[in-house]
């Protein structure tokens, strides 16, 4: 089953070059227009509506607003009149394309709250947004029933503003917008990789450099469909950079701090299988057996205690830093590590104790 961040389907949306590659695939939709030469002045609020039917007015204003609507290289405001030659830009933030969203009173961590956007921090094991196989019990079934309850809360958007995903079964922060201005604004912060993100995980195998930088494209396996593979010699896929950093060692695993320079799907689970070190209890990159140890029945028993222990990746959004979409102030936020990756560690460090 296909968790909220592993979409590879081929996105719908005309003139989108984000791909399936990415991250955020399907969250954002980047035009690039090039003004035929018999164009007449006109506005180009009115312009973008015309190649952009399915957008209303109020979207393509407050993109503008936002500094998403770029012509020849210049943020332009919504009364700016095209002209024949221009070389227009637009990224447009849209939530998923879902036909229903049915709110549900769903417990969720809000760590922050003001009237344009929401921090949660996201539990392991909770779909991000309705899906193939999550139709219900997503982050944004929770959050429309928060925001339905909330009596001030008047958003000029139809869904819940999703600005990022992360997998399924990766635990951490995540911001929400609660208007289109918002939306529209932070969207082009993930976009321009503007964003401050750090993820924590466990990786099997003792890492042996202290810190270091992953080079290589991010593309589906050639095998398995289900999983996304580095091409070093970038025949395939989209660039990607991945600064790791080792905070310690469990001498079978280590416990590694991740800054994504780029933002593709499953970047840090495909970059860390490819220098040699999967994901702790990565079930789909193989990560759910013993890979490194030594042979020994109470090792093997020991490892599975631990997989008991936390039964999923070993992934954590640590922290995540942007601008105030209103304020234009640096918001930064921390998640401590989360119950299960703590238990994991201190049974590792018990078990180095005593072997």
């Amino acid at each position: 089953m296909l968790d909220e961040n592993e979409e590879f389907l081929e996105d719908e949306l005309t003139g989108n070059e984000i791909s399936a590659d990415d991250e955020n695939s399907g969250l954002y939709e980047h035009l690039k227009i090039k003004v035929d030469k018999n164009q007449e002045p006109l506005r180009i609020d009115k312009f973008l509506l015309i190649h952009r039917q399915n957008s209303s007015r109020n979207k393509i204003s407050q993109t503008c607003r936002a500094g998403n609507v770029v012509v020849n290289g210049n943020p332009v405001k919504q009364n700016y009149k095209v002209k024949p030659g221009d070389e227009i830009s637009v990224l447009l933030a849209h939530p998923p394309r879902e036909n229903v969203i049915i709110p549900q009173d769903i417990p969720v961590n809000i760590v922050y709250e003001d009237e344009d956007l929401v921090v949660v921090d996201k539990d392991a094991g909770m779909v991000v947004h309705p899906g193939f196989g999550n139709w219900d019990g997503t982050l944004v079934n929770a959050l429309a029933f928060h925001f339905a309850k909330d009596p001030n809360y008047n958003s000029d958007l139809d869904r819940v503003g999703l600005v990022h995903r992360i997998d399924k079964d990766t635990s951490g922060l995540l911001v929400i917008a609660k208007n289109e201005y918002a939306l529209s604004h932070l969207a082009k912060q993930f976009f321009d990789r503007k964003t401050k993100r750090l993820y924590w995980a466990f990786v099997w195998g003792n890492v042996q450099d202290d810190e270091g930088t992953i080079v290589g494209h991010i593309g589906r396996h050639p095998k398995n469909r289900m999983q996304m593979y580095t091409y070093v010699d970038g025949s395939h896929g989209k660039h990607a950079v991945t600064h790791y950093k080792v905070l310690e060692r469990f001498r079978y695993m280590t416990w590694v701090e991740c800054k994504l320079e780029t933002g593709r799907t499953h970047q840090i689970r495909a970059h860390m299988k490819h220098i040699g070190h999967t994901l702790f209890n990565d079930e789909r990159y193989e990560g759910h057996v013993i890979l490194r140890g030594i042979n020994l029945p109470k090792y093997k028993q020991f490892v599975q205690n631990v997989f008991e222990i936390l039964p999923r990746h070993a992934l954590h959004a640590h922290t995540l830093g942007f601008i105030h979409p209103v304020t234009k102030k640096e918001m930064y936020f921390e998640s401590p590590m989360p119950k299960d990756m703590q238990e994991a560690s201190e049974r590792w460090r018990k078990y180095l104790d005593n072997n």
